[in-house]
């Protein structure tokens, strides 16, 4: 038995509640592709909150805490400001909320480019911080040295190849990727060479279909799709997209539920009981006892 916090939705207060772990490992989710075919495709989403991950757990294999949540969370305009701290709670969180899925926790710009040294540091405070099982890091053949660095030392690192947002600077925007021969042979060999280095899977973002279905061909290791294509080894996308959070979304987002329209008609609702002083009602509020 292992004690971790369920959220008591009554109280919104998170309770120490013994459960049994039978949370997914890194090695079973590379081993989910075997001899180049993944059969039952891996379910990822993004998630920032614990009551958020209380509600995916049950249906993914793995938990993304992205930096997305710089612009989800924190109204950022991009990625790059989030910090190792903002990411550290947020997936403490996560870990907090879910029993089943592996958390990985996205590893922020400016955390682990400059040197392998670097980048243990901050994976190991993420992980320390956090207890998520794995780091996720952009970057194809550059960050191969660093992906077989922390993988040597115990750090499980999921890579990250085309259209990378952390690099929309040096990108010129957040246009789809592999479209010239060049660029197609570089996510193709950026992939193999993050397989290679010991990557225990592979987000593919961004990327034109047949490309994409070649570096998942290619490697040994699961790739997640993301704007990519079905044949990737599993699909991921920002939860509060598929969901209709937000009005604007890449073309890539199918949005399953329009959540902002159900939330802006309750406030809506809520709004007008307050003004008119039916709520709240006797149902709401404590009466002497006679």
């Amino acid at each position: 038995m292992s004690t971790t916090f369920q959220l008591d939705t009554s109280t919104s207060r998170a309770n120490p509640t013994p459960a049994p772990m039978k949370r997914l490992t890194v090695p079973r989710i590379r081993g989910r592709k075997k001899d180049g075919v993944t059969e039952k495709p891996l379910v990822m989403l993004t998630a920032y909150t614990a009551r958020q991950a209380q509600l995916l757990d049950a249906h993914c294999d793995l938990l993304l805490v992205g930096d997305s949540l710089g612009q989800v969370i924190y109204g950022l305009p991009s990625t790059i400001p989030v910090t190792l701290r903002m990411m550290a709670d947020h997936a403490a969180a996560v870990v907090r909320g879910s029993y089943h899925s592996v958390v990985v926790v996205d590893m922020p710009f400016g955390s682990y480019e400059s040197s392998p040294q670097q980048a243990f540091e901050s994976a190991s405070f993420l992980l320390k911080e956090s207890g998520a099982a794995a780091v996720k890091l952009e970057g194809g053949q550059a960050m191969a040295e660093t992906v077989e660095f922390l993988n040597q030392r115990g750090i499980p690192v999921m890579g990250h190849v085309g259209l990378t947002p952390q690099a929309v600077n040096v990108l010129g925007g957040y246009m789809a990727r592999g479209r010239s021969d060049a660029e197609a042979d570089k996510i193709v060999s950026d992939s193999k060479a993050l397989d290679d280095a010991g990557a225990f899977s592979i987000v593919i973002e961004g990327v034109v279909e047949p490309i994409a279905i070649a570096a998942t061909e290619a490697v040994s290791c699961p790739t997640i799709g993301i704007g990519a294509s079905a044949k990737c080894d599993g699909q991921v996308l920002v939860t509060e997209d598929m969901l209709g959070m937000f009005e604007r979304v890449p073309r890539f987002v199918k949005r399953y539920e329009d959540i902002a329209s159900v939330i802006d008609k309750t406030v809506a609702k809520y709004a007008e009981e307050v003004r008119d002083r039916s709520f709240p009602g006797d149902e709401q509020t404590y009466q002497p006892k006679s």
